[in-house]
């Protein structure tokens, strides 16, 4: 039988490269143990996760809680990307050019496969933003056009749009989305609803970052293509991490940060634009055709770092030896873990939803009586538990977000640092009244 700890195969990279770089490392076979359980189960058991964990190298004494910002990367990702970048530094213009730049065909094959898309409708990038940026600046707009988005979307693709507004005269319209919400036919009514002839292009946060929430991106986006409305989907904390392909959000356009739930390294992205669509985006970047059909107009970023970019390879790899149901299924189980053991507990609230079709791992909490600063920086100082404080438009709480690396033991840490915040801030209330 094959035991957890030979599960994964150490090595990195799937190019075709000199000796002394790994080769493609493959998980072993245990086809009869994988098939006999559900993702649900897999969810719980906790002698795999225990050696997923090993394969970080996380801090053991800061509980890092804020995944939602950014993912660590497995130590066999962090090996490649040394490998890949002293390899570089041998002779930069010759192994970077040459030799590296020619693994980005084979890296936008295995992507591709992941996303369920056509290679020719992926382009490497460093992050969502600039992916989603790219989109915004490079379709052909004038005064007057209507873009529909949220105040809930990300501030870079909001600032983009101002731009778009004070450079062009587009003219946007803002949805305020009460949040958490298990009600997606009244968020697609409230976004049909602000739909008018003059709307061109609907923005739709696949996940509200702030709170967890997910939308019903597919619908919406039925919706707007009976209507003419081109759709741009940010899906910055879905790849990785959702069970989907990018082809079944019926979206035009869609980016993503691969730094997040992919755990590729820092700086990497992938941007999705549906093949037919291509054509009518300016390239961001100087290009010899900017107005071409070839998705590759998108990656002219001159120098980059390859040994990031090539290192993306190694974390597909990883993430397909664990698998998209089987990490949303955990990540799941530890969201609702520890929000099961506070949701009674005297003053705290929890503002997203329990549900796997309404929210993945990202959660949003607060305390009665405690702003959101002074909640997280008594976690953080006294707790040594990294948590992101959330203030934005009419969301506030502390936003939690655990990774596949933990154990429920480490959420039980932040279970009792919540208890003890709820207890003494309800002991205040009391004394205060007397």
């Amino acid at each position: 039988m094959t035991t957890r700890r030979t599960f994964f195969r150490q090595a990195a990279g799937a190019l075709t490269l000199p000796s002394f770089l790994p080769e493609s490392f493959t998980p072993a076979v245990a086809t009869a143990d994988s098939q006999a359980k559900s993702p649900g189960q897999w969810a719980q058991d906790e002698d795999f996760w225990a050696w997923v964990k090993s394969e970080y190298t996380v801090s053991p004494t800061l509980l890092n809680l804020n995944n939602g910002g950014v993912c660590p990367q497995p130590k066999v990702v962090q090996d490649a990307h040394i490998r890949f970048y002293q390899y570089s530094n041998e002779a930069p213009s010759y192994y970077m050019w040459r030799i590296l730049d020619q693994g980005r065909e084979a890296l936008r094959e295995k992507l591709a496969d992941l996303a369920g898309c056509s290679p020719e409708e992926l382009a490497i990038n460093r992050n969502a933003t600039e992916g989603l940026n790219t989109v915004i600046f490079g379709l052909n707009m004038k005064a007057g056009d209507e873009v529909v988005l949220t105040k809930q979307d990300y501030p870079n693709m909001l600032n983009a749009w101002k731009q778009r507004e004070k450079r062009d005269g587009v003219k946007l319209v803002y949805l305020n989305l009460e949040l958490p919400s298990e009600d997606e036919d009244a968020l697609v009514r409230q976004f049909v609803n602000a739909f008018t002839p003059k709307t061109k292009v609907v923005h739709i946060t696949h996940l509200v970052n702030w709170v967890g929430q997910v939308l019903p991106v597919r619908k919406i986006a039925d919706e707007a293509h009976k209507r003419g409305i081109e759709v741009i989907a940010d899906g910055a904390h879905s790849f990785g991490l959702f069970d989907f392909k990018i082809p079944d959000l019926g979206a035009d356009y869609y980016a993503t940060s691969l730094h997040k739930w992919l755990c590729a390294p820092f700086g990497s992205g992938m941007l999705y634009i549906r093949k037919n669509k291509i054509k009518n985006v300016w390239a961001l970047l100087s290009n010899t055709e900017p107005d071409g059909p070839d998705i590759r107009k998108f990656e002219s970023l001159g120098t980059r770092s390859f040994a990031s970019e090539m290192a993306i390879g190694t974390a597909v790899d990883f993430h397909n030896s664990i698998g998209t149901a089987r990490k949303f299924a955990r990540a799941h189980y530890l969201k609702n873990y520890w929000m099961e053991r506070v949701r009674e507990l005297p003053g705290v609230n929890i503002h997203t939803s329990f549900k796997p079709e309404f929210a993945g791992a990202v959660a949003l909490f607060s305390i009665d009586g405690m702003k959101t600063g002074e909640v997280e920086s008594q976690l953080l100082g006294k707790y040594k538990i990294h948590t992101s404080p959330i203030d934005w438009e009419n969301i506030h709480g502390v936003r939690v977000t655990p990774h596949i690396y933990h154990t429920p033991k480490d959420l039980d840490r932040l279970v009792a640092a919540i208890t003890a915040l709820s207890a003494k801030q309800a002991l205040a209330g009391t004394q205060k009244k007397s």
